[in-house]
């Protein structure tokens, strides 16, 4: 299968994958901790990295309908929300192109100072 690219978007206050520990975006792209997801609470933020992306699907929301993608993590496949791409009432596209995390699949965690976004080859156990 080769190796697996991860990047590593920095800041202070990271969220990581709950299962393998990859790090998937920081504080600073945190918009609101207002939502729901099928476990509970849920984050939605403007950027996310080491994501893999679901075909895109419509569904019924609290909100209204929206296509959406599921989304899990890069490393270890965990499905751990969705992206919208696209909301069919006016007053939700703000949402389009925005990642909801649920809170129960992810961890937050101390990380390092700065906005530095690198890539880091990470290790595939499938070789």
């Amino acid at each position: 299968m080769g190796r697996i690219f991860l990047r590593h978007i920095g800041g202070k206050r990271l969220f990581s994958c709950r299962s393998c520990g990859t790090v998937l975006t920081n504080r600073s792209k945190l918009i609101s901790t207002r939502f729901t997801g099928s476990t509970g609470r849920a984050f939605l933020f403007t950027d996310v990295v080491n994501l893999k992306f679901s075909e895109i699907q419509e569904r019924q929301m609290l909100t209204g309908r929206h296509m959406v993608r599921d989304v899990s993590c890069k490393y270890c496949d965990t499905k751990l929300g969705w992206i919208y791409e696209f909301a069919m009432e006016e007053q939700q596209r703000y949402k389009e192109g925005r990642v909801i995390l649920e809170q129960a699949l992810i961890k937050e965690s101390d990380g390092i100072e700065g906005d530095e976004d690198m890539a880091l080859p990470a290790e595939d156990s499938s070789d």
